[in-house]
């Protein structure tokens, strides 16, 4: 595959940087790229490089810049001269005798060739990973390489700890799929429709801080934060948004293959700056991909769903029209299938692992025991289990549940990151409807807010009769999608204990509240051992500031008692 196809037509119409020769020289040795907007980091420490993917999620710039200016320069402009000379030497060193230079002769290649031969790409693939910086794309993209359910952590910039309201060189930061939209001749409607967003958002923004300091007693800090969190329903789905995330090479070749012939430019031009930095660092791990085996391959991740997608139209548009299309009004949970004998093979599971009999003699024994006999059982499994993170054991993975889930694509966002289960979405869209906050209904905002709203689902609706893949853009956060969860006990009893804690935004919550709701009604039993806060929180989030400044103050205690060892 020819992996430059429609970069340059389809690369995002934005430059973070603006680096001066000195900067350049510091970065060069631990990026692979200062230019573009897809970067491999290379020659740091796990800690640092893990430390730094981490920041992705409150950083308001680039994580290249924050590397910059967060480490590396508070260590050369510092007080200690030696520790600052001895990074000088070492980045000197990285820049002129890399790790990749050092190899870069024929006899190290016939050395690696050797192993990789002898012991298999994936063999080798699955335990070679790197860290990967997107800086810059859009939500439509970011999700799409969240779907992937192993082989990569993503942790991508946050909607509520960070302003969206502010332009970068002029400009508010979204995608802009210039080739469509010329091609459609809207490109004029599409840039007003998103500016008009990005208007509202700035414009509501300071009004409704005043309005939460006049009706709430909490930090100023905590009232910012409340009204990111408030107002990111007005955000597109086109928004530049950064991800970081290590990946196996395994699992980054496949996103490669997955999006390498995706319908939307912005995911192809991603798969090829992505191989091409990929190849700067892991290359003799991504040689398959250019082979004709790879290039069918990709053919069929990409056209599958647009053969289901012609069948749909062609076949089953009229008859099942209601069923395919009907909008909801309100978020939403069903259950809509369960096992009935959920909680018999779970305790089924829990005897088979300290009995030496088959499946079937732990279920028999299950059924001839009262309820007393199952509780008991059930305690001594959980053994006074009383916090979240201690996790429940593999007898919970014997049972499933689905449910059928309608909600705001923004809080959607974060249910997504459970990928330890079975996900799948519809595309999003203005069919739903959508939420406006009970803060801007009380604080009189909610007029302008739903006025932007409406303007973007008039564009989505013009859009969508060309291109259904390309309207997802023009989506504002605050409309509603719908997707299914079909996830073991396990799986739920973590996402739901997870997604009720205080600090959870109230979106989610109640949509973990529900299906908590509906499987406490099915399964009481397994319910009673549930660690779930069923309580309404006003802002969310409360007491985190303070947390995390004991958490930073352990930490250095920790680090220093080790040091002294």
């Amino acid at each position: 595959m020819n992996f430059q196809e429609n970069l340059d037509a389809y690369t995002p119409d934005f430059t973070p940087y603006d680096w001066t020769p000195e900067d350049r020289d510091l970065l060069a040795p631990f990026v692979t790229n200062l230019d573009g907007l897809v970067t491999v980091l290379r020659n740091l420490p796990p800690e640092i490089a893990g430390a730094l993917c981490s920041r992705a999620s409150r950083a308001t710039k680039s994580l290249v810049e924050v590397l910059l200016k967060e480490y590396l320069h508070p260590i050369l402009q510092g007080e200690d001269k030696k520790l600052a000379e001895e990074l000088k030497e070492t980045i000197s060193f990285l820049r002129n005798h890399g790790f990749k230079n050092i190899l870069n002769n024929q006899r190290a290649q016939a050395f690696y060739a050797k192993w990789l031969s002898q012991y298999g790409d994936d063999s080798i693939a699955q335990l070679t990973g790197t860290h990967v910086v997107l800086w810059g794309i859009s939500q439509v993209a970011l999700k799409f390489v969240e779907d992937q359910r192993i082989g990569i952590e993503p942790l991508e910039k946050s909607t509520r700890y960070v302003s969206y309201g502010n332009k970068v060189g002029g400009r508010y930061l979204y995608y802009i799929p210039k080739p469509d939209l010329e091609r459609l001749g809207m490109m004029k409607e599409y840039a007003e429709t998103l500016d008009n967003l990005f208007d509202t958002y700035g414009r509501l923004l300071p009004e409704l801080i005043v309005w939460l300091r006049e009706n709430y007693e909490e930090k100023e800090s905590i009232l910012e934060k409340k009204a990111f969190d408030t107002l990111r329903g007005l955000l597109p789905m086109a928004t530049l948004s950064q991800v970081a995330f290590r990946g196996n090479a395994q699992a980054l070749e496949y996103l490669i293959s997955r999006m390498a012939r995706y319908p939307l430019g912005e995911f192809r031009w991603l798969s090829s700056a992505l191989k091409t930095e990929l190849d700067k660092e892991i290359p003799s791990l991504l040689l398959r991909l250019g082979d004709e085996r790879s290039q069918e391959y990709q053919h069929y991740l990409s056209e599958r769903y647009g053969a289901v997608r012609s069948f749909v139209k062609k076949e089953l548009h009229e008859t099942y029209k209601d069923a395919f299309f009907r909008a909801g009004t309100k978020p939403e949970v069903q259950l809509v299938e369960y096992d009935p004998d959920a909680e018999i093979k779970i305790l089924a599971g829990i005897l088979f692992k300290e009995a030496h009999g088959g499946w079937d003699e732990a279920l028999q024994v299950v059924k001839s025991m009262n309820q007393e006999a199952k509780r008991e059982l059930f305690k001594r499994y959980l053994l006074n289990r009383t916090a979240r993170w201690w996790k429940t054991g593999r007898a919970f993975e014997n049972s499933y549940l689905r449910f059928e889930i309608v909600m705001d694509a923004g809080a959607y966002r974060d249910l997504q990151r459970h990928r330890m289960l079975t996900q799948e979405r519809q595309r999003f869209s203005a069919h739903h409807g959508y939420n406006v906050p009970k803060e801007l209904i009380e604080s009189g905002l909610a007029p302008r807010f739903e006025k932007a709203l409406v303007k973007a689902g008039e564009l989505f609706a013009t859009l969508e009769a060309h291109d259904a893949e390309l309207a997802q853009y023009v989506v504002p956060m605050a409309y509603r999608m719908r997707f299914y969860q079909w996830q073991n006990f396990r799986s739920f009893f973590w996402e739901t204990e997870l997604r009720t804690i205080s600090q959870g935004h109230p979106d989610y919550r109640y949509i973990e509240h529900e299906k908590y709701r509906l499987v406490k009604e099915k399964f009481p039993l397994l319910a009673e051992f549930m660690l779930v806060d069923t309580n309404a929180y006003s802002i969310a989030r409360r007491g985190t500031e303070e947390r995390i400044a004991k958490k930073e103050k352990e930490i250095i205690e920790k680090l220093g008692k080790r040091s002294a060892q």
